[in-house]
């Protein structure tokens, strides 16, 4: 898939207010300071559609980007260790689990997964919540370039030993880098056929 076209739509952080339309979406969240703004930048060949920040967090709504003028792509806001207050993660957890409950036009979720570390127990949580709300997602490894080859395929197997603890399978993952570009083709194909296949015939 070419990006030929890449657009901000709308900010706001209630469900009802995100765009009227059928078009495809495909949501992108993660942990805070896991790399979403770059990545979501390196997919669009945009380098500020989404603002990045040295300070994690800094997505605080949901952000509706219009692909091609066919699908939206979603930045979500990232969960844990943000520097906000209590009661604004409670609203951050409120909204984006509406998103995912009630949002029909969501076809797919990319949880981004920062390769560097173990699995995490807030990941986990979160995509064990995706799974029992019957949400489809599939796993976006970040920053692959910052690890050797080895590290990094010891790091994944790590993840997917931890969640063939609790899953029948691991779901479908791409591993991604936004400074060399790695896993842009693939992630766009992905889309691309997932929006093929939903034309009506």
């Amino acid at each position: 898939m070419k990006i030929k076209s890449a657009e901000f739509v709308i900010s706001n952080a209630k469900v009802e207010k995100c765009p009227d339309s059928k078009l495809p979406e495909y949501a992108f969240i993660g942990r805070s300071n896991v790399g979403k703004s770059s990545l979501i930048n390196m997919l669009t060949g945009r380098k500020s559609l989404a603002k990045t920040s040295a300070k994690p967090g800094k997505t605080q709504l949901i952000n509706h980007f219009l692909i091609n003028k066919d699908w939206h792509l979603v930045d979500l806001p990232g969960y844990g260790y943000a520097k906000v207050s209590k009661s604004s993660k409670k609203v951050f957890q409120k909204f984006i689990t509406a998103y995912f409950r009630e949002r029909k036009q969501m076809v797919c979720c990319f949880v981004l997964i920062d390769s560097r570390h173990a699995p995490q127990p807030i990941d986990m949580e979160f995509m064990q919540w995706l799974g029992e709300n019957n949400i489809p997602f599939n796993i976006i490894f970040t920053k692959a370039d910052k690890l050797k080859p080895k590290v990094l395929e010891r790091n994944i197997n790590a993840y997917q030993d931890k969640m063939l603890e609790t899953w029948v399978a691991m779901p479908e993952f791409f591993v991604s880098s936004a400074n060399s570009k790695l896993g842009q083709e693939e992630i766009l194909e992905y889309i691309e056929a997932i929006n093929e296949e939903l034309k009506p015939e």
